[in-house]
């Protein structure tokens, strides 16, 4: 069984290395799209951003580890987590063979509540569906934590860009009309300029938001995985200088990760952002809408805010869902007409098949692992 836990652990990894050629991807498409900066200026300043955000709060972490399976129905074993990371790991690379920014993050939950029925023998109660409580996000269950976040962040994203793109032109309109030097700002050459620079901000933002959330649902697995071994016995036998894998089951109930897995999960998911993020980058950046300076700097402020509101809540929502939501808000500001819609309806869809694909994939490798003797 120690084998499966570390198996856990590298898979964890692993996962988090593909997760950068998906969401971190997309969280620094638009900073490359625009020219602001060079695609590893770009990774480099994720890189940062990242590790920063990963830092920051371990809310999103502790819903994944405690609040969506029911563990009085199923129990959580390393090889359940194996196979929920290899269904989500297993989708994230079809979508990205086609360039198709689907999320790493429901992905990762759909994977986990796939292999949780397949290990109740096709008890759906192993996962928590809904518990409500008051005020709403501390609630408990797939539909709290999950499904609502999953509809209403990207909607919020799309109308915070439209928003702050029609706020910035209404300013550039007056700032137009005013009389005297200040008009000049109002040119397209200072626009440019100013937004170009603003735009290292949003960019830096918006990496710090995606570390929050996105490398603290590898974190919650890795967690996950040590308490349950620790519980079971399983990591007993370890030498002395292994003694940081023993995890405390009270500490990760108050939300308490060990530094060594917050930092391998930023470092790894900046890395994956460097090999392989481009067809992503192209998907989201270019694809889309074309995108400005100002553009991007409205899509990444909105999405950002969404990202970091809903990481202090410990909602685990989707990098993707809320930047691809705050391009197509800034390409309707612009002209509705502009937006290559062909495009966002393959993204959608994309979106709807995430959760069931992962999970079948889970489910038939619990089934395949049964039959073998491994689960």
């Amino acid at each position: 069984m120690l084998g499966f836990v570390l198996a856990v652990v590298a898979m964890a990894l692993i996962f988090q290395y593909i997760n950068g050629f998906h969401d971190t991807a997309n969280s620094i498409a638009t900073v490359v799209a625009t020219k602001v900066l060079s695609p590893m200026q770009a990774v480099g300043l994720a890189a940062v951003t990242n590790l920063v955000g990963a830092l920051w709060g371990t809310a999103v972490a502790k819903t994944i580890a405690n609040g969506l399976l029911d563990t009085s129905v199923v129990q959580v074993t390393a090889p359940l987590l194996v196979c929920a990371l290899a269904g989500a790991t297993v989708w994230n690379l079809i979508t990205w063979a086609v360039g198709l920014p689907s999320s790493s993050s429901h992905g990762l939950i759909g994977g986990l509540c796939g292999a949780a029925v397949a290990s109740a023998h096709g008890n759906w109660a192993a996962i928590l569906w809904s518990q409500p409580a008051h005020p709403w996000f501390k609630g408990s269950g797939l539909y709290w934590k999950v499904v609502l976040p999953m509809i209403t962040s990207p909607i919020i994203g799309f109308i915070g860009a439209f928003l702050v793109l029609a706020l910035l032109y209404a300013i550039i309109v007056a700032i137009s009309r005013s009389a005297g030097p200040l008009a000049r700002l109002a040119r397209p050459r200072w626009v440019n300029a100013f937004f170009h620079k603003a735009q290292l901000a949003s960019a830096g933002f918006m990496g710090f938001a995606h570390g929050s959330n996105d490398a603290q649902k590898t974190m919650g697995i890795i967690a996950l995985a040590l308490v349950s071994a620790a519980n079971e016995g399983h990591l007993s036998g370890l030498p002395h200088w292994l003694d940081f894998m023993h995890p405390s089951a009270a500490a990760l109930a108050h939300g308490d990760i060990d530094l060594w897995i917050k930092l391998s999960g930023a470092l790894v998911m900046a890395a994956g952002t460097a090999a392989g993020g481009w067809r992503i980058i192209k998907t989201m950046g270019h694809k889309m809408v074309k995108l400005q300076p100002i553009d991007g700097f409205a899509a990444e402020t909105a999405a950002a805010t969404v990202i970091t509101v809903a990481s202090s809540l410990g909602l685990p929502v989707s990098t993707t869902h809320n930047i691809s939501g705050a391009i197509m808000g800034v390409g309707t500001a612009k002209n509705p007409r502009a937006v290559k819609w062909g495009v966002v309806e393959r993204i959608i869809w994309a979106w709807i098949l995430t959760l069931p694909a992962a999970g079948g994939v889970a489910w038939m490798l619990v089934r395949v692992f049964e039959k073998i003797g491994w689960a």
